[in-house]
């Protein structure tokens, strides 16, 4: 019997798929930031959702078009502007990884004691 006309086990079917895909999904929001996948991450998670709902194909293809859209814009823009969105998207993942107390666990394996090091969120 095909799973979408069994009622109880394709709600149940779309729910392991919602969950799967918002968690792969938060997990690529969380990596944008960050080096490696952050963007792949983000589309597999849409790309997952969009298997069982209408609305994260659309998502998907709108996000797609602004990444598209904004990585042409910055390869056509000079080097200045390119360093400055990279040097921009650094910034934000010291002070993510400061906030987070990432320095401050690393300081205390070493040995080191110093207050600026922790986060203030700690």
């Amino acid at each position: 019997m095909r799973l979408r006309q069994r009622r109880a086990l394709n709600l149940a079917y779309r729910i392991v798929v919602g969950v799967v895909g918002a968690a792969v999904l938060i997990a690529g929001i969380i990596a944008i930031p960050y080096p490696g996948p952050g963007w792949l991450i983000l589309f597999a998670g849409l790309a997952i959702l969009g298997t069982e709902f209408q609305w994260a194909q659309r998502v998907l293809h709108w996000t797609r078009d602004r990444y598209d859209t904004w990585t042409a814009w910055l390869r056509r823009q000079r080097p200045v502007v390119r360093l400055a969105v990279i040097a921009g998207t650094g910034l934000l993942v010291v002070v993510t990884l400061w906030l987070v107390n990432v320095f401050g666990l690393v300081a205390g394996w070493v040995g080191v004691q110093w207050d600026w090091v922790r986060s203030p969120l700690a």
